[in-house]
């Protein structure tokens, strides 16, 4: 009998498919540690750059991107790890390398598991000092692309005066003072709203491009001007300069609901006029909560846009409580509380506290 045949083709895919089995974390830019692997990668034949931290440690939170900035810089460096253990998953190894505290940085020489414990500055750029030192390497930190939208004369247009969006627009000169201290604040912003499809941050150089300089009556710079929905001739941004003056225009204008670092508050996803109903569903008898549910989704039907959609939420959370009782607000919230506290994508991480925001109102 003649031996089955595969074709090349099907081999390179079961090939690149074992790679992916065998290294499952190669698209990290941070290699998570556990207690099985920390000694398969730590001490081994490259130095290693160990945070050790705990998902709620909120300044491990705020380490986060930088330390992402970190691994991604030096993914192609095969003379360095940059790595992390979560400490409340893995205590074991926390207490091995004498962790009391979140977050605790250590260096891990080449073939040695005797650390040193790094003290400097919690930034990428201080963070590959440090590491470019140890290991004799020059890695540079990557730039970070920007959430800006860089306006030209061909894409102004299309872009400012979108029906569907906001756009709020700077005017700037590249040699404008002012312009470089608000640019570092004003990428903050851009950053803080990138997952809102509706809200856009964008700059034009007013030098470059004169025309529409004149065009919108920009005479010194920074000029900042607000292009709502509802207004295309634009409006002037009059308002402070820091970044929750920004960030509070935008909420106001927008209708959106997020802090200076981009995270979703405790207002996203409620829909005020869905309130009263909720009440009423609160207060009713279990025969008669059928019937508030009928006169919610009723009004949800009337809801557009985002609304519309956190509606939604608002009528399968009244369904969930019929079926499964009264306590599945309380229990569904904590669950989602426990998921927020881990390392997940911001997407994700907006869809659980607009959810969770939702099932409070039901849970109060």
């Amino acid at each position: 009998m003649a031996s089955p045949q595969i074709s090349r083709k099907a081999l390179a895919f079961l090939l690149l498919l074992a790679a992916a089995v065998v290294s499952p974390a190669a698209a990290d830019e941070v290699v998570a540690l556990t207690e099985s692997t920390f000694e398969k990668e730590v001490g081994q034949d490259r130095g290693a750059l160990v945070e050790f931290y705990a998902p709620w440690c909120g300044h491990c939170k705020k380490l986060a991107p930088e330390y992402e900035k970190l691994g991604a810089s030096f993914k192609k460096a095969k003379s360095v790890l940059i790595a992390k253990v979560d400490c409340d998953e893995h205590k074991t190894v926390c207490s091995k390398y004498g962790v009391s505290g979140y977050p605790t940085i250590q260096w891990f020489p080449k073939g040695s598991l005797e650390p040193k414990k790094y003290e400097g500055e919690r930034a990428a750029e201080a963070l590959a000092e440090f590491v470019n030192t140890e290991a004799a390497t020059n890695v540079k930190i990557a730039a970070v692309p920007s959430s800006v939208v860089v306006l030209t004369q061909e894409t102004f247009d299309s872009v400012v005066l979108d029906e569907s969006k906001d756009v709020l627009v700077e005017f700037y000169a590249p040699w404008c003072g002012h312009c470089k201290h608000l640019a570092p604040i004003y990428e903050k912003l851009a950053s803080a709203y990138k997952l809102d499809e509706g809200v856009v941050i964008a700059n034009l150089d007013a030098d470059k491009h004169t025309d529409l300089a004149e065009k919108y009556g920009v005479s010194g710079f920074p000029t900042l001007k607000f292009f709502p929905k509802g207004n295309k001739a634009g409006e002037d941004y009059d308002g402070g300069r820091d970044l929750d003056d920004f960030v509070k225009f935008i909420n106001e204008k927008c209708g959106t609901s997020r802090d200076s670092k981009g995270q979703l508050t405790s207002e996203a996803g409620l829909v005020a006029s869905l309130a009263p109903l909720v009440k009423e569903f609160l207060g009713a008898a279990d025969d008669k909560q059928k019937e508030v549910l009928s006169k919610m989704e009723e009004d949800v039907a009337k809801l557009s846009g985002t609304a519309a959609k956190y509606g939604k939420i608002y009528a399968n959370s009244a369904k969930k409580i019929m079926e499964k009782g009264a306590e599945y607000a309380k229990k569904e919230t904590e669950r989602l509380q426990r998921m927020l506290e881990k390392s997940i994508s911001p997407s994700k991480a907006d869809e659980f506290v607009i959810k969770k925001n939702i099932l409070s109102t039901f849970s109060s």
